[in-house]
């Protein structure tokens, strides 16, 4: 359970979407704002499974004009992992 804090921080790779800019014809501008959804992983300091929620903020960078950056958006679907842990931890 200790590891799905970890998992949360792959949700930080949705913040070089808003640090490197794309051409503003490019669609998706504000699917890039996801990218603050990975803030919540480092929550996952103190709630790990709340903190794994976090990496979907990867998915923010999908469709991000430099396939290198827009290939670390699979990382974003861990988020699924933290959102089941959530749900079955809560209920």
């Amino acid at each position: 359970m200790s590891y799905l804090g970890l998992v949360g921080l792959f949700g930080l790779i949705g913040l070089t979407g808003l640090l490197n800019k794309v051409h503003p014809s490019q669609s998706g501008g504000p699917i890039r704002l996801l990218g603050l959804l990975g803030l919540l992983g480092i929550v996952g300091i103190w709630i790990p499974t709340f903190g794994a929620c976090g990496a979907f903020g990867a998915l923010g960078v999908w469709n991000h004009q430099n396939p290198n950056i827009s290939r670390l958006a699979y990382f974003g679907w861990l988020g699924l992992i933290g959102l089941a842990q959530t749900i079955s931890f809560y209920l």
